[in-house]
């Protein structure tokens, strides 16, 4: 059994874990492992989930533990990433290519900016904006599977793709967050039917299966809005 002053660091493990995992992945793309760089990034995202959910359940929620947080997020989510789409594509394309991947940490830095000082104030149910694990796993999947269908001659999409998630995540798209998901026993059952045809598809299409998840997602934000405004507009001529 852990003693209390040793539970308070568990969850801060997780993130250091995070941030380790993370540095590792920019090393792994420095060397051309472009396979295991873009996994890396999907285990960080792992331990970054595990801190939080271990903070709550321990009760040992902490300032220092939220800013630790997204200090690992700035590097595991915003640096690894864009190292990895720079090693992968990003260098062949000069001074277009540094520049996205500098918009892409800088947009990141200031979406965790953003979410640290509003967090009190906004709907714990939405995000504010793209969340940066979010535009980390969608850059790392696409970057493996232009490296798995050898789409390398067209990969120049991947930087448009990149700057578009970087303005995403500075943007008031509404974005829902899943943190307080309540089932009506009717779905439930329905729900775990979905998720293991889910997880039977990404077993058996990992790469695809995360993309286009992480696309659908991606996507909902702008759909969303555009719905909004369609409605707005009906409302105005009626």
């Amino acid at each position: 059994m852990l003693r209390p002053n040793l539970i308070y660091i568990l969850p801060n493990l997780f993130t250091a874990s995070s941030i380790f995992v993370g540095v590792i992945s920019i090393v792994e793309a420095s060397k051309n492992h472009f396979v295991l760089a873009s996994w890396l990034i999907l285990l960080a995202l792992v331990f970054d989930g595990l801190d939080g959910r271990v903070a709550r359940m321990t009760n040992t929620t902490s300032r220092f533990g939220v800013e630790f947080d997204s200090l690992a997020d700035i590097i595991s989510f915003g640096i690894a990433p864009a190292m990895l789409l720079f090693f992968f594509t990003g260098h062949e394309f000069g001074r277009f290519g540094i520049l996205v991947s500098a918009l892409y940490v800088i947009f990141g830095a200031i979406r965790l900016a953003r979410f640290n000082i509003s967090t009190a104030k906004t709907d714990p149910n939405v995000f504010i904006g793209l969340p940066i694990p979010t535009a980390a796993i969608f850059v790392s999947m696409w970057i493996l599977l232009f490296h798995k269908y050898t789409l390398e001659p067209y990969s120049i999409i991947l930087l448009f793709l990149a700057l578009g998630v970087s303005i995403l995540m500075v943007s008031n798209f509404r974005y829902p967050s899943f943190k307080k998901i309540r089932l009506d026993k009717p779905m439930v059952f329905k729900t775990m039917i979905i998720l293991v045809l889910a997880a039977s598809m990404l077993y058996l299409f990992s790469a695809e299966g995360f993309a286009i998840i992480i696309l659908a997602y991606v996507l909902y934000g702008p759909l969303r809005a555009l719905r909004t405004l369609n409605i707005r507009k009906i409302k105005i001529k009626r």
